[in-house]
């Protein structure tokens, strides 16, 4: 136990270390790409504003990268605080109208299962809902008749098991096993922004309450992501 603390320790360190060394060279390389272009981009014909407008938006993108890789360091080591009944009813429903009030102009429609109840950590459960519904919601972005879904089915062995189903881009099934990988995309960054941490995070997290995560897809029919919650309750 103490070595995997040590490793555990040692990995955050790394992880914060790494990140930190990386941050000072992407803020010049933005900084030095965002004064090319606002400085001397009329001297710039059309391919050099563009290389120069590709090495900021690679900053950026490697500066996301770094936020959800210090995001995933820091759940791998949270542990579950306080375990209560939470309404996930509740919680999805209220993900959800923070969704739409973001895209007031936006079709879609979610039909969410009442009455869903279930022990977990209310903040780390939050956390699943949101990854889950943002990316239903993200995927259905070029349906006309958005549909995404909650709610509960049987499962054998346990104790809750939900999921999120939406009518959107789906995935291929061959390279399901990658979907639950941090950093790993099944989508370019061009068709869907994202950079493959929230399905890691939603496994993370569930395996933690004792459960597990998968996902049925097909490309272009929508995709369903399950996940099953087995730990007892701690606190009221």
């Amino acid at each position: 136990m103490q070595d995997l603390e040590r490793v555990n320790d040692n990995l955050e360190t790394f992880t914060y270390s790494v990140s930190h060394d990386l941050r000072a060279p992407l803020r010049a390389l933005s900084g030095f790409s965002t004064a090319l272009l606002e400085e001397y981009g009329d001297s710039l014909d059309a391919d050099g504003r563009g290389y120069a407008e590709r090495i900021d938006a690679a900053a950026e993108r490697m500066a996301l990268l770094i936020d959800d890789l210090l995001h995933l360091s820091r759940l791998w080591r949270t542990e579950i605080q306080g375990v209560k009944e939470v309404d996930l009813s509740a919680e999805a429903t209220a993900i959800a109208a923070e969704l739409q009030r973001s895209a007031p102009d936006r079709g879609g429609r979610f039909a969410i299962q009442d009455g869903v109840r279930a022990p977990a950590d209310p903040v780390l459960i939050r956390t699943v809902l949101q990854n889950l519904l943002e990316n239903a919601w993200k995927f259905t972005g070029k349906r006309d008749e958005a549909l995404i879904e909650f709610g509960t089915t049987p499962a054998e062995g346990a104790g809750t098991c939900c999921y999120v189903r939406d009518n959107g881009a789906g995935f291929d099934p061959e390279y399901m096993s990658k979907l639950f990988q941090p950093f790993k995309r099944l989508h370019t960054a061009r068709e869907f922004a994202g950079t493959g941490v929230g399905l890691a995070s939603v496994r993370q997290i569930v395996e933690r309450h004792g459960g597990r995560a998968w996902a049925e897809g097909a490309v272009g029919n929508g995709a369903t992501f399950y996940f099953t919650l087995d730990v007892k309750e701690t606190s009221e």
